[in-house]
């Protein structure tokens, strides 16, 4: 009999079909989604509502608590904004799509002309790169608009945000590194095993 035609065990079929129980979590992530798109239409309101409204850029100021009074400046840090808001939505979509095809259930998007390239080679390992990828990306945002509004901010917390996003980047190049040499070991086995059965 094949092993994909053998009856389960009650018990392990239980325990395999726990992985279930992480359904709502995905669809919890779906709502800050919603929540993000939300969030990214009220800052492009404010963004262009500065174009025509010359009391818009002081209550502006006011909102993001700065002291830099340029238009050039404020405009800048609301970019800044809104392409955080649309990083943050990427690593969500990583973790609800790339999640839920690792550890839950396979999407069975094979073929399909908006498969994500990635999705097609994703596991767990890969998925932690990504992830890590993506938290660096969205530091480096927080960073740059800390920077340009510095006036406002003291210079502990300047210190304390470039060490964090210092210790978030060594991270991420220790995960890629256990990842790749993960990788190396694995495919040094499979080739061994490989030798074995064919008698070599």
């Amino acid at each position: 009999m094949p092993p994909a035609d053998k009856p389960i065990a009650p018990l392990p079929r239980l325990i395999f079909a726990s992985r279930w129980l992480q359904l709502p979590l995905y669809l919890g992530l779906i709502v800050a989604q919603v929540v993000y798109v939300w969030l990214f239409a009220e800052e492009l309101v404010h963004l262009v509502e500065l174009l025509w409204n010359p009391g818009a850029l002081d209550s502006t100021v006011d909102r993001l608590n700065i002291t830099e009074r340029s238009k050039e400046t404020v405009i800048m840090i609301i970019v800044l904004s809104l392409i955080d808001v649309v990083m943050i939505s990427n690593l969500l979509i990583m973790v609800i799509v790339g999640g839920y095809e690792t550890f839950v259930s396979r999407l069975r998007l094979e073929g399909h002309p908006d498969q994500p390239e990635w999705l097609s080679h994703v596991n767990a390992n890969v998925l932690k790169v990504k992830l890590a990828t993506a938290i660096i990306g969205i530091s480096s945002i927080h960073l740059l608009k800390s920077f340009i509004s510095a006036g406002t901010l003291p210079q502990q917390t300047l210190l304390w945000q470039t060490v964090i996003h210092v210790v978030f980047l060594v991270s991420a190049i220790a995960i890629a590194i256990i990842d790749r040499l993960m990788a190396g070991t694995l495919a040094v086995a499979h080739k061994g095993g490989h030798r074995e059965r064919n008698g070599h």
